[in-house]
């Protein structure tokens, strides 16, 4: 009898083009998928629910786990504010497009008026809020759409040498940005005791949280060497192209999923 994890492979992941974008596995998108749907095995999600989706981002992984999750007469109501790049192009080849809703709109001021969701999510996606201060936010606002959240993130915690080669890779992406472009983006990941601390500052009672090792290679660290040629700083080009040449070779060599965080939570009343 197939798992649920390998009907999601056979029936969706497999209708995804692989991709040739190097230094990346052309199969990457579709790992990233994996390692989504098993971090939301632990969101209570039935078939026919309502769904918001916090940061679906250019490539929908989250989205498209979720639309297969929802089922057949489940909608996904997926919100970015920018990134749609490859958005269509990959839910349309899933054959669950008409499952999932896309809307242009800032997560920190959501175009509903009352709980119109089962359960919003935000997946991997609190490290592009840029500040606490937004994802407290953006987390209230979750809160006053859905009967229930499901926030989960990176753990800045390496377990073993391969999660420490992706975590030094990611923790150069904060500061290439900010030397770029002038602010923050992919923050560093919090502890999850930091992030249920959020949580409750945007007015949520944790009803359970917990961690898990998705035991998966992990490729999203990478950013490429042009970016920090860009840097108009010498001295800080220099220094971060030493430390990209050094952390890339070991992101190389094989990265993996840091251990996952993860929140479910309601609105404290």
């Amino acid at each position: 009898m197939p798992t649920d994890e390998e009907t999601f492979k056979k029936d969706v992941l497999s209708r995804i083009p692989l991709r040739d974008e190097p230094p990346l596995p052309q199969n990457w998108l579709h790992l990233e998928m994996i390692e989504r749907f098993r971090v939301l095995r632990f969101a209570p999600i039935k078939p026919g629910m309502n769904v918001l989706e916090i940061g679906c981002g250019a490539h929908a992984l989250t989205t498209v786990p979720l639309a297969y999750l929802v089922g057949e007469t489940g909608r996904v109501v997926a919100v970015d504010l920018s990134r749609w790049r490859f958005f269509g192009e990959v839910t349309s080849s899933t054959g669950m497009k008409h499952r999932i809703i896309p809307l242009k709109v800032d997560a920190k001021e959501l175009p509903f008026p009352f709980k119109a969701f089962d359960l919003a999510v935000l997946v991997h996606g609190v490290r592009s809020l840029k500040n606490e201060e937004t994802m407290v936010t953006v987390f209230s606002e979750m809160l006053r759409v859905a009967n229930r959240v499901f926030i989960a993130e990176s753990l800045p915690i390496a377990n073993s040498e391969r999660q420490r080669a992706h975590l030094e890779l990611y923790n150069l992406r904060e500061d290439i940005f900010e030397a770029l472009f002038g602010e923050k983006d992919d923050l560093h990941y919090l502890p999850l005791e930091r992030l249920k601390e959020l949580v409750e500052t945007a007015g949520g009672e944790i009803i359970e949280s917990g961690t898990f090792e998705p035991g998966l290679p992990h490729y999203l660290a990478y950013i490429p060497r042009e970016y920090v040629e860009q840097i108009k700083d010498g001295k800080k080009r220099a220094e971060l192209l030493k430390r990209w040449d050094r952390a890339y070779e070991k992101w190389k060599a094989g990265a993996e999923h840091p251990p996952v965080g993860w929140i479910l939570a309601e609105k404290d009343e």
